[in-house]
């Protein structure tokens, strides 16, 4: 099983594609040891898929990911759907339909003004009939072909998805400030569809992760599966903003800090920089304390995002000739890249490439 997972990251290195027959495997998390970091499929397999597409989701669960995460918004009749944000102008071709034209609009959204279309001002059924769109055509062009194939997939459908082939969800909430504020709240629907499909026992696999405070403690209350603490590598909760609180992220990556998230989270999922800082010129600096601080609070310690591309890699880990035009889209030594966070001794990694994070992750460890 490990040599067929192998082979078909290899193939990913040489061709720059993949091509994904899915059958029901056995489930990753069984494969798995106990002690080794989890790999999470970063909204799918973005690196060949449109994010957040059922298309994305199957490539990622066909590469090896343990985990798929699927990022949530609400429809404006209280359904969960998968997009990285509730504008959805980049990632579907809401533009192309006159039908929605008048539905374009300005809000704030987190103290700041987006234009768009929102997924909220859309009935479920409405939102069925837009197909979605790579969302990065410059860096991935390859997945430009699958423009218009899927559908934007509901929560629901991603849970059967990952039921079906014995993988593990892990959902964010965004923006969840907002969403109470115009009546929507994502966690009551969220534990909701967890319990109406099983999903909702401590051993489920299951990790809810939030850039916000508040809900988690909330969720905390009405749930027991294990909750995630996200910290970006600059600013400030959303909630804490908005409450005139003045800490940031960094008040958490503190030993005390870590100490008062493990109050009510189970982990943290943080930016690769709260662990190898780079400094001015792009370049990696030492690791930092936060894996054996967080550690020595009980706190499981998730990474995000690992991408293939030159121009998302550190500088260290890039390869190839700058001045070429497709250097910053070309394939950089993610593999090395890996390999050093995975020695740092992290429970987890988010990657858009799920096959290489899981061959890395099964030679080294």
């Amino acid at each position: 099983m490990i040599r067929r997972f192998l082979a078909v990251a290899l193939t990913v290195l040489a061709t720059g594609t993949v091509t994904v027959v899915l059958h029901r495997p056995e489930p990753a998390a069984a494969e798995r040891r106990g002690d080794e970091p989890i790999v999470i499929g970063h909204r799918g397999a973005s690196a060949h898929r449109p994010e957040h597409t059922l298309l994305s989701y199957e490539a990622a669960i066909a590469l090896g990911a343990d985990y798929i995460e699927p990022d949530l918004v609400s429809t404006r009749d209280g359904v969960l759907v998968a997009r990285h944000e509730n504008e959805i102008s980049g990632t579907t071709d809401v533009a192309d339909h006159p039908e929605f034209a008048a539905r374009r609009t300005t809000k704030t959204i987190d103290g700041r003004p987006v234009t768009g279309w929102f997924t909220e001002d859309f009935t479920l059924a409405e939102l069925k009939t837009l197909r979605a769109v790579e969302r990065v055509p410059d860096l991935r062009p390859g997945n430009t072909v699958f423009n218009g194939l899927a559908e934007i997939p509901t929560f629901e459908e991603v849970l059967r998805l990952a039921g079906d082939h014995g993988v593990g969800v892990y959902p964010e909430t965004k923006h969840p400030t907002y969403f109470d504020s115009v009546g929507l709240s994502l966690e009551e629907p969220l534990l909701e569809t967890l319990r109406r499909n099983g999903w909702d026992g401590r051993r489920s696999p299951v990790f809810i992760q939030s850039f916000e405070t508040a809900n988690l403690r909330e969720l905390r209350k009405r749930t027991r599966l294990p909750l995630i603490q996200l910290i970006g590598a600059s600013g400030a909760p959303y909630d804490w903003t908005a409450a005139g609180d003045a800490r940031t992220y960094d008040a958490m990556v503190t030993p005390e800090g870590l100490r008062e998230v493990a109050r009510y989270a189970d982990g943290i999922g943080v930016d690769t920089r709260r662990i190898v800082p780079t400094g001015p010129d792009g370049r990696l600096l030492a690791p930092t304390a936060l894996i054996g601080d967080a550690h020595r609070a009980r706190l499981k310690v998730h990474t995000w995002t690992v991408r293939n591309e030159n121009s998302q890699l550190p500088v260290d880990f890039r390869r190839g000739d700058p001045a070429n035009p497709a250097f910053p889209r070309a394939t950089g030594d993610v593999m090395g890249w890996l390999e050093k966070l995975y020695r740092l001794g992290l429970d987890g990694v988010f990657a858009d490439d799920p096959g290489i994070a899981r061959a890395v992750r099964e030679r080294v460890l």
